[in-house]
């Protein structure tokens, strides 16, 4: 007997063995439920399904391993070699103690409803099937009572974080090295494998932060393979960029055969769905995004820049509920621009849960802020409560329904006494902006306020939804003035400052952050913050200037003098508004000077402006020296004249100034 040991440990194949199962860990779930079915105790067909790499074929090795053991006659089948893998196949109707295990299932999975139907049925009791593939098997299986009892479906998962070290371990990776090929294979086996032989032969490559392309390569081809066409990769490729995958999105990065394309991610092994669309494995999406970058960066640049632009949009056009998810998922996209905090979106259907205030939620709301602050801040929740029920929002976990943090987003145009004594937080606000650029007619200030519990506060995933919710307020809030963010870490990494006294006497923790939305709009404000850090083109953008309407109209009488000279225009406070920078790429003075002229020719459109066009046309655009000649020009008396001039710029300056207060496709100004 020892002599025979000891010719089959010099055998390859031996070492081989032994060497995988040192190299096995974890999958303790798994191996229960295999073994309550060898004993007698389970189903009698088990069905293993998993993306490429993540361990199907070990685990049916080490089953096979424990069906050895508990002396059982075991067939190995692979479904790549069709012929022999039939005979081997057979040999389980003959043997109730047989096992036969099937692997690469997806190769035949044409043969799934015969298996079912024609062939499992004739398994003597006793006997053991274990099929695995990358495909989940047909919801006939689940939908058949027969099989209720005689199946049991086994999704295989990432390996959990003491397995992966433990698997790092097997590999020899030293510990330096290990932290670098976590972030990027996760509890990925495969990945593992490949990452651990590159850092073990090649420490410096092992520190670095994205994979080598050897490992890149091998597991596009393990995990992707061979894809139908150019336009099925680039569908890949937008689904590992993007957070989450909708038709839509797909539709507007990759207009051809976007349904088509939907449907075929949907089916792929390696890429689930959740309620907001689909995601890729992580190992995957990364090996894709790696791929792409160093294949085609150009490429790779217009693709980002489309799923941007789309789900921009999709913040500023998404029902209130989507807000913070839409967000979310903007931010993910720059997740490489070293983002603030809350960019890294999360592929689970939600920890927490975001709901409107309810009545019955006032009491909630008051033991929350008494537990985060004080009977003080209790008492501004239930203030503004009363006053403003539709700004407050109610952040609950999801499992439990446990309250956990209250938010509110208070609209402000004017303040009255009891206001500005009820709140310090909101009259330290109010007295800010009045000292600063006070709101202009129509405008509003906005002051965000946060109650959480103390466990919650800081970088939490609760937190992340309460950031979403505050820049998708800021994005889209129509004529704000001011925005005013109560709290810990959100402000100067998005490129806010703070207001340096605090609102609470003697809590430092809170940080009242300040922006001016006129000087620094919502589009200008987003490109600066998914540049990150670093910046970028937009991050050195120019403040604007904020005029108030007597200013606003003056600089545009002195404009409309200056029209013929450009050098002129170029040192008017008009090139530093709105106004202008809603014209990109084009000199600001040129821009300026074509703007007035439009806005002289628009008056023909209206035909009670027709006399005051005319008046303007000839004074402004035509070069005339004196006002007299003007009035000769027009056949008019000089006091009809004059009378017509002063009316045709108060009303240019009444449109220009309709338009930046909002925006340049705003209706059109009419006087009444």
């Amino acid at each position: 007997m020892s002599a025979g040991i000891n010719n089959k440990a010099g055998l390859l194949g031996w070492r081989l063995q032994a060497a995988r199962e040192t190299a096995f860990v974890g999958r303790e779930e798994e191996l229960a439920v295999f073994n309550a079915a060898l004993y007698g105790g389970g189903c009698s067909v088990l069905y293993v399904h998993g993306p490429g790499g993540i361990g199907k074929s070990a685990l049916l090795r080490r089953f096979a391993h424990e069906a050895a053991v508990a002396g059982r006659p075991v067939s190995m089948v692979d479904a790549r070699m069709l012929e022999p893998a039939a005979s081997e196949a057979e040999l389980v109707l003959c043997d109730a103690d047989a096992v036969l295990l099937v692997d690469d299932f997806e190769r035949i999975q044409g043969l799934e409803g015969w298996l079912r139907e024609r062939f499992l049925p004739r398994l003597p009791m006793g006997a053991l099937v274990v099929i695995a593939g990358r495909n989940p098997p047909d919801m006939r299986w689940q939908a058949d009572p027969g099989w209720a009892g005689a199946l049991e479906v086994l999704p295989l998962r990432d390996l959990r974080a003491g397995d992966a070290q433990a698997l790092m371990d097997s590999a020899g990776v030293p510990a330096e090295l290990r932290e670098p090929l976590l972030a990027f294979a996760g509890g990925h086996p495969l990945a593992l494998l490949l990452g651990a032989a590159v850092a073990v032969k090649d420490g410096g490559a092992g520190r670095r932060g994205t994979p080598h392309q050897d490992v890149v390569a091998t597991l596009l081809d393990q995990l992707v393979g061979e894809l139908p066409s150019a336009a099925h990769r680039q569908a890949l490729e937008i689904c590992a960029h993007a957070y989450m995958t909708t038709e839509d999105l797909l539709r507007a990065v990759l207009p051809e055969d976007a349904g088509m394309l939907f449907r075929w991610l949907r089916r792929l092994p390696f890429v689930e769905s959740s309620s907001r669309g689909l995601f890729p494995h992580d190992v995957v999406r990364e090996v894709l995004e790696a791929d792409l970058r160093w294949r085609d960066p150009e490429g790779y640049a217009v693709m980002h820049d489309r799923i941007h632009a789309h789900l921009a949009d999709r913040v500023r056009t998404a029902s209130d509920a989507d807000v913070p998810g839409a967000v979310g998922a903007l931010l993910y996209l720059h997740r490489d621009n070293r983002a603030p905090a809350g960019s890294h979106g999360r592929h689970d259907e939600g920890e927490f849960q975001e709901e409107p205030l309810r009545e019955e939620d006032l009491k909630t709301l008051l033991r929350v802020a008494t537990v985060a602050g004080d009977t003080a801040a209790a008492g501004c929740a239930a203030f503004w409560a009363e006053r403003q029920p539709e700004a407050f929002r109610l952040y609950r976990r999801t499992e439990t329904g446990e309250p956990v943090a209250f938010s509110a987003w208070l609209r402000l145009a004017e303040l009255d006494e009891e206001e500005l004594t009820a709140d310090p937080v909101v009259a330290m606000a109010w007295a800010h902006a009045r000292a600063t650029t006070p709101l202009r007619a129509g405008e509003h200030l906005a002051v965000s306020r946060l109650w959480a519990l103390p466990p919650y506060r800081g970088n939490s995933p609760v937190m992340d939804l309460i950031r979403w919710r505050v820049i998708g307020n800021c994005l889209r809030s129509e004529r704000m003035a001011w925005s005013y963010i109560e709290t810990q870490q959100l402000g100067r990494h998005y490129g806010m400052r703070d207001i340096s006294e605090r609102p609470r006497p003697g809590d430092d923790a809170y940080t009242l952050f300040v922006h001016d939305w006129r000087a620094v709009p919502a589009r200008a404000w987003l490109e600066r913050l998914v540049a990150g850090p670093t910046g970028g083109p937009s991050a050195a953008t120019a403040k604007l200037a904020v005029l108030s309407q007597a200013e606003f109209a003056e600089a545009v009488r002195k404009a409309l003098r200056q029209l013929p000279r450009l050098d002129a225009l170029a040192a008017s406070p008009l090139t530093r508004t709105r106004l202008i920078a809603e014209r990109a790429g084009q000199n600001p003075a040129a821009a300026l000077g074509d703007l007035l002229r439009q806005a002289i020719d628009d008056l023909r459109e209206d035909p009670r402006s027709v006399k005051l066009h005319r008046a303007l046309s000839v004074t402004f655009l035509r070069g005339t020296p004196t006002q007299e000649l003007a009035a000769e020009r027009l056949g008019l008396p000089f006091t009809t004249y004059r009378r017509h001039l002063a009316a045709g710029i108060e009303r240019v300056c009444a449109d220009l100034w309709h338009r930046e207060l909002y925006g340049a496709d705003a209706p059109a100004y009419r006087s009444s």
